[in-house]
Formats: C-alpha cells, sequence, structure tokens
C-alpha cells in the first residue's frame, strides 16, 4: 500500500463524513439547475476565442502557486520549509537530470513557495549523512540505495525526517521519481510529505506514447514537459509522413491510400531533428511511421531497403518506427473486408515479410530501435480471431506486434449484438480479436504493446478534451496490467492535454499505486474543496456507470458533432460550391479523396455531419444507428428503437452524477471555483453531446413519419413532438455556446480543427429558430388547410 494514503487520507475520514452530513440536506432540497450553473460559468470564466488554450498551454509556465494558506502540517509529515532545504544531485549527469532537478526547484519555488538550492556535486557517496536535502540520483549514484529497483523507469523514494531520497535505477526513473513527490506536494497543496514515506515503484510498461491534441508535429516544450510530469516517455510524430519527407509511394503510387498520403503534409527533416533533440531532454523518446506500399517485386524491395537505411541513417535517435497499414501496406490497401481467406493470408505473409525488411535494416544499424507492426485496419469483428491470429504468427520475432485495444469488441443490446467501431470506453477491453493476439505473440515469446485510450478517446467523444469516467478507465488499466501489455500508445488525433484523467492515469503506470477511491477522493478534494469531495467522486462513478450502456461508438456525429449539427426539417440551402449537374461528381466531392466537405453544413468533414435523405427513401436515422453501433440485424429489424433507449438510459445516469458535480462546483471554495466550474463544462458537454445526438435521431425519424402519415391528429401530434425536441434542441445550443465560449477546447480534434465554434453554433442556433418559428408551422398550416 502507497503510505502517503495511509497517513494522508485516514485522518479526515470522519471529517468527511461529518462534513457530507452537512451538506447532504441542502443539496436533496435544493436541487441547483443548470442556470445557476450557467450564470455562476458567466460570473467566474473570461470568454476565450478559438485556439486561446492552444495559446496558453504552449507559453504558460507548467508551475503556478497551488500551495493552500489553509493547509497546515500534521504529526506524521515533515515539511519542506520556505529556506534552508537544498536539492543535492550529480552534476555529471545529462541534460534530462539536469532538466528533472531545474524543474523541482521551479515547482517548489513557485507552487510552494520553498526556496530550496541546487546543490550539484561529482559525487554522493556521502548522501546518508546529508541533512534537510531532497537528494536525486540513480542508484550508481547512491551507494546502499535502489537494491530492489529493477528496470528502466522504477524509483524508489524514501522520506525520513532528515531528508527525502530519490534514487532511480536510472536518470529517468529519477526523473520520474520527481515529479511524483511534485504529484504528492500537489494533492496535499502543501511541501508536506509522511515522515515514514517509502515506496518502491516499478514502470510497468517499457514505453508510454501519445500523441499531442495540439496538432500534428506541435509539441512545445511546456507541452513536452507536462506529458513528462504525466508519466509519459515517448511520442508518436511525423503521423502519416516519412520522418526525412520522403514521398515515393505518395507521389507515383494509384492506390488509395497513397492518394489519400498524397494530401498530407510535407515533413521538414530539420523540424524532426529539433523534435527529437528537445524531447530527449525530457526523458522522452521518438517514435515515428515508415510510409511505403509494398509491391512484392524485387524493386520494391529495394526501394524499401533503401527508405530504411536513408531513414536510420539520417536520424539515429528515432527510437522505434510504427508500422501502421494506413500508411505502410502491401499492393492495395483496404483491410480485406469480405475478401477471401487465401487473399487475407497472401496479404499477411507479404505485409509481414515487408515488416521484417524494415527490422533487418535497422537492426543492422541498431538491434535496439523497436518495429511496431500495427495491422489496424484488418477486420476486427469478434468473428475474425483465427485471422488476426495468422496475422502475429507471420511476423518477424524481433518484433513487437502493436494491438488495437478495444476495436471489435462486441457487446449487446436488447438481445441485439453490436461491437466497437471504433476507439471507445463503454467497454473495458480487450477486443476478442486483441486477447486472440496477446496469446499467439506469448506463445513466441513476443514483447507486446497496445494502443489503447486511457483518458480520452480518439473517436467516441473526440471533440471533448478528456473524459471524466475514471473508475471505468481504471478497469481498463487493470485489464492492461492483467494481460501483460508491454508498452502503450495511448491516444490517437484526440490527444494528450494536462488534465486530472491523465494526472489519475499516472499513477497506474507504476506499481504501489493507491487504490482509485483513495486517489480520486484526494484529487476531488484539491479541486472541489474537503467538504465536496464525497459527492464529486460519487459524480465520476455515476458517470463511469453511465459511459458503460453508450451504444454509438464511432467517430462521427453523434457521440463528436451533435451539438452542433441542426436538426433538418426541409432541405437546407448550399452553403458552398455543388457540383449536382456538373461533371464533377458530388459525392466524390464529398468522401475522402475530394474536399470532404458536405456544402449543407460545411463547418466539418463530411462524415461528422449528419443530413437527412430529403427524397424519403431511407431512414438515415436507422442506417445510422447500425453503423455507430456494429450491430448487424436483419433488415425487418429496426435497431433504432433500443439505441434510442440506451442513449437515454445513458444520459439520464449522467444527469444523476450532474446534479452532484454542479451542486459541489457551486459550494466550492472561492479559490477553487474556476477550476470545479471547468470540471463540470466537460461533464455537461458530454451529456449535451448525447441528448443532441438522440433529439437529431428522434426528430428524422418524426420526420419521416410525418411525411407517411396520411391521419390528420397523428401528423399534429408528431409535429407537436418535432417542436418539442427543436426548442430543448435550442436550449442544449445555447447552452453549448456558453460552453465553447468559456473553453476553448471543446470542440477541438487536431485532424480537423474545430468540428464546432461559436460562429458554427450561432448558424445552428439559426435553423433552429427557422426550423420551429417557420417550417414546422408552414407545415402545420398545409395540413390544416388540407381538406
Amino acid at each position: 500500500m502507497n503510505t502517503i494514503f495511509i497517513s494522508r487520507i485516514a485522518p479526515f475520514v470522519l471529517l468527511l463524513q461529518c462534513v457530507l452530513s452537512v451538506f447532504a440536506e441542502p443539496v436533496a432540497n435544493s436541487p441547483v439547475s443548470t442556470d445557476d450553473v450557467a450564470r455562476e460559468i458567466e460570473r467566474v470564466l473570461p470568454k476565450e476565442q478559438p485556439f486561446d488554450y492552444h495559446k496558453a498551454l504552449s507559453t504558460d509556465p507548467i508551475h503556478k502557486a497551488r500551495r493552500s494558506p489553509d493547509a497546515t502540517r500534521r504529526e506524521n509529515e515533515i515539511e519542506l520549509t520556505a529556506q534552508g532545504w537544498r536539492i543535492v544531485w550529480n552534476q555529471g549527469r545529462t541534460a534530462l537530470l539536469h532538466v528533472a532537478v531545474n524543474d523541482f526547484a521551479d515547482y517548489l519555488k513557485i507552487s510552494m513557495t520553498v526556496d530550496a538550492a541546487i546543490d550539484g556535486r561529482d559525487s554522493l557517496s556521502d548522501w546518508q549523512t546529508l541533512q534537510q536535502c531532497v537528494i536525486v540520483g540513480t542508484r550508481d549514484d547512491l551507494p546502499g540505495c535502489g537494491a530492489t529497483l529493477k528496470s528502466p523507469k522504477d524509483y524508489e523514494i524514501v522520506v525520513t525526517d532528515k531528508q527525502v531520497v530519490v534514487c532511480g535505477y536510472d536518470e529517468r526513473g529519477a526523473a520520474f521519481g520527481l515529479y511524483n513527490l511534485e504529484a504528492r506536494m500537489n494533492l496535499r497543496e502543501a511541501p508536506f510529505l509522511p515522515s515514514k514515506l517509502r515506496t518502491v515503484r516499478h514502470s510497468l510498461y517499457d514505453s508510454r506514447m501519445v500523441q499531442s491534441w495540439m496538432g500534428w508535429m506541435e509539441f512545445p516544450d511546456a507541452v513536452l514537459a507536462h506529458m513528462a510530469h504525466d508519466g509519459f516517455d515517448a511520442i508518436f510524430a511525423s503521423v502519416y509522413a516519412n520522418p526525412n519527407n520522403d514521398r515515393t509511394t505518395a507521389e507515383n503510387s494509384t492506390d488509395f491510400y497513397a492518394r489519400l498520403m498524397h494530401r498530407m503534409r510535407h515533413q521538414d527533416p530539420a523540424r524532426m531533428h529539433d523534435l527529437i533533440a528537445r524531447a530527449a531532454r525530457f526523458g522522452i523518446k521518438v517514435y515515428t511511421p515508415i510510409i511505403f506500399q509494398y509491391t512484392g517485386t524485387p524493386e520494391s524491395e529495394d526501394d524499401l531497403r533503401r527508405l530504411v537505411r536513408e531513414i536510420v541513417t539520417e536520424f539515429p535517435d528515432i527510437h522505434g518506427y510504427v508500422l501502421l497499414t494506413e500508411g505502410f501496406w502491401y499492393q492495395k490497401w483496404g483491410g480485406g473486408h469480405g475478401a477471401s481467406v487465401e487473399y487475407i493470408q497472401d496479404w499477411a505473409r507479404n505485409w509481414a515479410h515487408a515488416v521484417a525488411i524494415v527490422a533487418e535494416e535497422c537492426h543492422k544499424t541498431n538491434p535496439a530501435i523497436e518495429i511496431l507492426p500495427w495491422e489496424y485496419n484488418i477486420d476486427f469483428r469478434p468473428q475474425n480471431v483465427e485471422t488476426k491470429r495468422f496475422f502475429i504468427r507471420q511476423l518477424p520475432e524481433s518484433t513487437i506486434p502493436l494491438l488495437t485495444w478495444e476495436n471489435g469488441k462486441s457487446f449487446e443490446i436488447d438481445g441485439m449484438q453490436g461491437y466497437l467501431r471504433d476507439y471507445a470506453i463503454n467497454q473495458v477491453g480487450p477486443a476478442e480479436v486483441t486477447e486472440a493476439q496477446f496469446a499467439e505473440a506469448r506463445k513466441r515469446g513476443m514483447k507486446v504493446y497496445s494502443n489503447a485510450q486511457t483518458f480520452v478517446c480518439g473517436a467516441q467523444l473526440q471533440t471533448v478534451p478528456y473524459h471524466p469516467f475514471p473508475y471505468q478507465w481504471h478497469s481498463r488499466y487493470m485489464a492492461m496490467d492483467k494481460l501483460g501489455v508491454n508498452g502503450t500508445l495511448e491516444s490517437w488525433s484526440t490527444a494528450y492535454t494536462p488534465n486530472f484523467m491523465t494526472e489519475f492515469r499516472a499513477w497506474y503506470c507504476w506499481s504501489d499505486a493507491p487504490p482509485p477511491d483513495e486517489l480520486l477522493t484526494a484529487i476531488a478534494t484539491r479541486d472541489f474543496g474537503a467538504g465536496n469531495a464525497g459527492d464529486v467522486v460519487k459524480a465520476w462513478r455515476l458517470f463511469s456507470e453511465a459511459i458503460r450502456t453508450l451504444p454509438d461508438t464511432g467517430p462521427y456525429m453523434g457521440t463528436g458533432n451533435a451539438t452542433g449539427n441542426p436538426l433538418f426539417f426541409d432541405p437546407p440551402p448550399a452553403r458552398t460550391a455543388t457540383f449536382m449537374h456538373s461533371w464533377m461528381d458530388q459525392d466524390y466531392w464529398m468522401g475522402y479523396l475530394g474536399a470532404e466537405i458536405n456544402p449543407y453544413w460545411p463547418f466539418t468533414v463530411s462524415r461528422m455531419v449528419f443530413i437527412p435523405d430529403f427524397t424519403n427513401a431511407s431512414n438515415r436515422a436507422e442506417s445510422y444507428a447500425r453503423s455507430v453501433s456494429g450491430v448487424e440485424a436483419a433488415a425487418d429489424v429496426r435497431v433504432l428503437p433500443a439505441f434510442l433507449k440506451y442513449l437515454r438510459t445513458t444520459t439520464d445516469k449522467l444527469g444523476e452524477g450532474l446534479a452532484l458535480y454542479r451542486a459541489a462546483a457551486l459550494r466550492s471554495p472561492e479559490a477553487k471555483r474556476a477550476r470545479a466550474l471547468r470540471e463540470v463544462i466537460v461533464a455537461e458537454q458530454i451529456e449535451r453531446m448525447l441528448l443532441s445526438n438522440h433529439a437529431i435521431l428522434e426528430f428524422e425519424n418524426l420526420r419521416l413519419q410525418l411525411h407517411a402519415e396520411m391521419d390528420a391528429n397523428k401528423a399534429s401530434a408528431h409535429l407537436d413532438r418535432l417542436d418539442t425536441i427543436v426548442t430543448e434542441e435550442i436550449a442544449r445550443t445555447e447552452r453549448s455556446l456558453l460552453a465553447v465560449e468559456r473553453d476553448s477546447r471543446l470542440g477541438f480534434q487536431f485532424e480537423t480543427d474545430y468540428v464546432f465554434t461559436p460562429y458554427s453554433l450561432r448558424e445552428k442556433l439559426e435553423v433552429l429558430h427557422d426550423t420551429r418559428d417557420r417550417q414546422l408551422r408552414e407545415y402545420r398550416a398545409k395540413l390544416t388547410a388540407a381538406p
């Protein structure tokens, strides 16, 4: 057990119970309304423009004042006093530890008002005699310390009345030990540590990779520093581009995916060199893709070998290469959906041969370079277990499979079988195919890395910066530990920002982590105030329960843009150029190889927009429900009713949690109010997104019923319900507008920049008012006038 939480949490368990009992009755009798919260948000939070958070994250100091004036030292704690403490380290170590030591000194000064001098020495052999010091080093620097440390990134922290010792297996371990000290003091809101703290923490992962939420290749030093503090030691950079800007495949192939690659950004090799150098200062390794279409000919093999040699020669410090089938593929890309077993197996053998070529050429130069083959696109439905196993059997043993954790995981809604269509957290995972692949790799003695979303999903709810479902996420962490994941890629393009979920995640990437209830109570106490911690933790538990029933699992409108998507009753006017009568193909123009823009709502990519079939020949609400849930039901079986039912089940449970969350935020101390309100904004945005999803699909289903209805009374009832749906959506959109004007993270997803903005939400409101106040009234007038 991690002793900080025993010493720190136990003393105020009774206090929390007493305080919560005081608050329980007023909360029950005086529920907080969304209007109450909206008024407080307007009062407390300043307006932001799009990209304001980008600017702040890039330029703001890493550390800020965190010490609580109300915090007092307990008998079982030591205090790093304002003066007199030193940070002692071996100054012969590399820039990595130098950066971490300076960061810790800055942290103490800025966050905790402790002015600790940095004392760099040539030797720490006398470390046991030093007093009133934080002593930082590796096991080689500190004789007699760190005997149980086993692997890179492991560290030991020992606190006595005289000193604090941070001993790392290596420099990365020492740095992460310092960052963990900061995390402990952040939770305590003071420079206090348990006086008998002794923890040995073993790293659970060889590498923890992440992308930057900021954008493609946007890794400013501030973001790299935040990543290191949250326990990440690797980034996946230059996605969809060779690090040396080789564009042979993109410029010369006519295959579908090569044409997509042709649209991707050009890489600047100088920018890559700069990123590798800057990341190394924070102990962060760099992984990149290799982009190549292997055709199986001797000439193609020669070209691939040449490309790999050129990249490895120019970038000897790239730690590994991700060979993702979206960019590294054999002959014709497509995932083999519906193809014969013979075709898939031939494709797998040839793709694996190309992987082997990369591994061979890399390992000639440096055997430590990691080669991570990732066959993401190959059919991941549960019934495809044997095919996915076959892929593992073809891979060279010198490579490390990168397996997608959850995609394809089966689930059931009202007796119908669905599966996760993309990155999602409603299912813990792993997917059936992933579990089978792990078993196959273990038979061969191979390490396995996993692309496992751990704090935000790259598809589901992708326009919300993080997903406050800590208990559901924790269940995934434990499942990953049970399966023995060796390394991770923990996000896709909805990627890293510092938040309480990345903080929470970091604790569970080393051994000797606290139980989630204790850690969440500490976080809630810090962010909402001690008197509100109980309700906040209850809210997080309810949020975690709610997400488990969400049936929408795709990177589409429902969980990414529903708050930004209008309700369309009549065909809207085009807002951009159209090609309905041109030799240009309109559908192609709106697709992946065109502009990906729907002219009727062009504020984001077309896959994120729901537009009805105004010929009324098909029910796109039903089609949507089938597509994003993965339910493969007979044509005469309607999926939409069950889909809407479980959407509502999810939002009802979220609403229970939000009642507690809002009340806790409004009771929070003024000094914590802004942070608490920002947490509420994120959770409310998730609820609004799913309620709008429900509204859009219900509205479209009713619109079709209305146009087919011959009974005037029934048609009038349909119109009444449509009017109510629009009115409710207007209120939700106004709340969304307030939220995005106060939090410029909302709506952003770097594949597409902003999916919705204050401007597009105002445009949506105009459409909604026109739909309710003109279109529905005109239809009702025609209905009334009909004989």
